[in-house]
């Protein structure tokens, strides 16, 4: 069976079943149904349009649902006259179903993963395993966002930048299990783009390229992590570059600046250098300013003090640095970074062992544990 195409449709079916009457949950309930179904019998009789079978089964089963449960009594004489389900529509339903499983009312972890289950269509399985949590554990999870969401009414707009911003992290997971998170979030911010024209859901599907076309080059063959200036450039994925690069250009031409375009203007300008040292960086502390005024993040400020220390030396950089709190995550990596440049090792080891103490996973304490023996090493 081709599971791209299962999880293509099942956005599309799910809006379908919704727009016709059906609460999200129960919904979402047939529509498993109907894919359980698919499995059994496509093989041997594959329908001509698989779409619209989906639909006209999980339609089905959703009535019979209805039909058993006690607390809908009063509704069977409704449901006993089946509604013929009619042609299905080209358009694409799932776009209320990006905006259903992304409501304010929803924590960040339960919204990505209620996006996950209904609009990408990873089975419950496959998403405890990308987020390293139990089975049981993701299907409780997901069966609360369910349930907060069945009573929400579409009547109104819906929060791109929420959409957006739950995409971002979706992307931002990475890889792991057997689910490819970074790819999957790219495959929806695609389909988000194809039905909505917005420059900011163009600005983070240039992000995304952008940011993924570099990923063969940030991890060694053991699994560690290879900062940028250590990078193989050479096994940066050109085509994305290029498919990323025009995204962008197409929604700067718009004139309507908002933070992903800016962050994907700042990931073209490293993707653009031949090395790191040969980086346009005043070009990127000028859109890290354009950042700012649009979200002044102390992640965005450490940022953007990194940048200052490559265009305008060192200390201009620790200057920038010195005006935000110590306390901030990577505070320390930031200073040890600066530090190392601007020739004190001793501090720069110091701080490099404090920021492996206090990094968020493993992978990066590694890394910052290898830079402070390396400093160690070369200055005995």
């Amino acid at each position: 069976m081709d599971e791209l195409l299962f999880r293509s449709l099942v956005p599309d079916v799910i809006g379908i079943l919704v727009r016709r009457g059906a609460d999200f949950a129960a919904g979402e309930d047939a529509v498993q149904d109907a894919l359980l179904e698919a499995v059994r019998t496509w093989p041997k009789d594959a329908p001509r349009n698989p779409k619209a079978w989906l639909v006209t089964v999980a339609w089905r089963r959703f009535l019979d649902a209805s039909r058993s449960d006690a607390a809908r009594r009063r509704r069977e004489d409704r449901l006993d006259e089946e509604p013929s389900p009619g042609p299905v529509p080209d358009t694409d339903d799932s776009l209320q179903l990006y905006f259903l499983c992304t409501h304010p009312s929803l924590t960040p972890s339960s919204a990505v993963a209620l996006t996950l289950r209904a609009v990408a269509g990873l089975t419950t399985r496959q998403i405890a395993q990308a987020y390293l949590v139990p089975e049981a554990t993701m299907a409780q999870r997901i069966s609360r966002a369910k349930r907060t969401v069945s009573t929400v009414r579409l009547d109104q707009p819906g929060d791109v930048a929420t959409v957006l911003r739950v995409l971002y992290l979706v992307f931002n997971e990475g890889y792991s299990g057997d689910v490819d998170l970074a790819a999957e979030a790219i495959r929806l911010t695609r389909r988000l783009a194809a039905a909505i024209d917005h420059p900011e859901v163009a600005g983070l599907l240039a992000l995304m390229l952008l940011h993924h076309a570099r990923r063969p080059a940030r991890t060694a063959p053991d699994g560690s992590l290879v900062a940028l200036v250590d990078q193989d450039r050479n096994r940066w994925d050109t085509a994305l570059i290029a498919e990323g690069v025009d995204v962008l250009q197409a929604a700067l031409a718009r004139d309507r600046l908002g933070e992903f375009q800016a962050q994907a203007a700042i990931a073209a300008l490293h993707a653009d250098a031949p090395t790191t040292h040969e980086t346009d960086w005043v070009q990127i502390v000028e859109w890290y300013d354009e950042l700012l005024r649009l979200n002044d993040s102390p992640v965005v400020q450490l940022n953007r003090a990194v940048a200052v220390g490559e265009a305008d030396g060192p200390r201009a950089g620790l200057a920038a640095l010195h005006e935000l709190d110590d306390d901030l995550p990577r505070y320390a990596a930031v200073a040890a970074h600066l530090h190392e440049k601007d020739g004190n090792l001793v501090l720069a080891a110091r701080l490099y062992a404090q920021a492996a103490r206090q990094a968020l996973n493993l992978a990066e304490r590694d890394h910052l544990t290898r830079q402070a023996a390396r400093i160690n090493t070369s200055s005995r």
